[in-house]
């Protein structure tokens, strides 16, 4: 993989050398050669892309996707799947255990693992954190470690039994192991499907009260506080969530936590029309919600954006709002979708944190590095249409939402996406 860059004005905060100059980068068998103000001696085998507005930044990381395979190929493949993220400009994702077979046992990493080699873009697997996702017994959470789970999680599932969460978070210290929670009493939650609220009662539909997911987190951060260890929060959709997870990290708990593109953007407000579309877990909430959430990344006190990125199939959504599957892929939409609530630096800084706490190298722009690279335009307004959705699902609450900015592709693995 040879390639020159010309003209890319960097964005890397981090790199005050290089933030927001304008350089050419020269690739050669994916290392970084060369960076400077202009390179013009340029061998025939080098390939010269260049892009009005060009800018680039190191790789983004996705800390929450699914695909289907195995078991739900028909949503998405692992190829594909990846293929998807790169074209959305994540060179790395985390791969939530979701599959049929759940990845509860050190093959089933090692078969992800491979499945993934070879493509643009880096996978890294969570393993189950219990038996099978039931709730009862743990998973090989070491086993799994070893062949490359980046964390341990029962996917969109309580971990109802509390001594189960206290064991994990006891055991996993020993080879520093992040474990997951999922924030949502399902005793709370009963048949709820979308926000308890004004609109749950004017829709006539079951509501899922803010208390599901504030009950839940508070009981997981006593237990951190006991215990010990690391635990992370995925998808949390509550001002009352900020304040409980602001209030541990001010006692010096290891505490992190994630939240969707989506719950960022929309409101429970766009469900009036039953549009299965926008049936997630946890559900999308209030404007109130919305702008703690946003108050609370602005901050530093929600530390992750994720696309909460989860393919289905038509038949799993064209039903009635109650029997739809939550979801909505959300890869492709990321980067305009950010850029429509946050200034460039400050979406570029969310799109490319979370590698110290999955224990990934973060990738840097210098020169004699490998190069892990994020290509785009910033500025473009445009509108999401199904023409932009590479998934081979097209469950997306984002059609017909304004974007601003484009991905031009990735650089990556010694693999060029553009």
């Amino acid at each position: 993989m040879n390639i020159l860059l010309k003209s890319a004005k960097i964005v890397s905060p981090e790199n005050s050398a290089l933030h927001l100059k304008k350089r050419d980068i020269l690739i050669k068998k994916g290392t970084i050669e060369k960076i400077a103000a202009s390179i013009t001696e340029i061998p025939s085998s080098i390939k010269v892309f260049e892009s009005k507005n060009l800018h680039v930044s190191i790789g983004w990381l996705d800390t929450g996707v699914c695909f289907g395979e195995p078991g739900h190929e028909e949503r998405e493949t692992i190829e594909n799947g990846l293929l998807v993220a790169a074209k959305s400009g994540f060179t790395n994702v985390i791969l939530n255990p979701n599959t049929t077979p759940i990845p509860d046992t050190s093959s089933d990493i090692v078969f992800l693992k491979e499945r993934a080699k070879g493509n643009g873009t880096q996978l890294h697997p969570l393993g189950s954190l219990s038996k099978h996702a039931k709730g009862v017994d743990l998973a090989e959470l070491f086993d799994m470690r070893k062949a490359g789970a980046v964390g341990f999680y029962d996917f969109k599932s309580q971990v109802a039994n509390p001594n189960l969460l206290k064991i994990a978070l006891l055991y996993t210290q020993s080879f520093n192991g992040l474990v997951f929670s999922f924030p949502e009493d399902k005793q709370i939650k009963g048949k709820g499907v979308v926000n308890e609220g004004a609109m749950s009662t004017s829709l006539g539909l079951k509501g899922i009260p803010g208390l599901a997911e504030e009950l839940q987190i508070s009981r997981d951060l006593f237990i951190l506080e006991y215990t010990g260890g690391k635990l992370h929060i995925p998808t949390i959709s509550t001002a009352n969530s900020v304040k409980l997870i602001a209030a541990a990290k001010k006692k010096g708990l290891d505490v992190s936590c994630s939240v969707a593109v989506h719950n960022l953007l929309f409101t429970d407000d766009n469900l009036s029309d039953f549009d299965t579309s926008f049936k997630v877990s946890p559900p999308l909430r209030t404007k109130d919600d919305t702008k703690a959430l946003l108050k609370g990344l602005k901050e530093g006190i929600v530390d992750f954006v994720t696309s909460d990125h989860i393919p289905l199939d038509i038949e799993e959504k064209r039903v009635e709002l109650d029997n739809a599957l939550p979801g909505t892929i959300g890869l492709e939409s990321s980067f305009g979708s950010l850029l429509q609530v946050f200034d460039l630096e400050d979406t570029i800084n969310l799109l490319t944190k979370g590698w110290e706490r999955f224990n990934l190298a973060k990738p840097e722009i210098e020169v004699g590095k490998s190069a892990c690279l994020t290509l785009f335009e910033p500025t473009e307004e445009w509108t999401f249409d199904e023409k932009a959705i590479f998934s081979t699902s097209k469950n997306s609450m984002f059609l017909n939402t304004p974007q601003k900015g484009r991905v031009l592709g990735t650089i990556s693995n010694n693999i060029i996406t553009l």
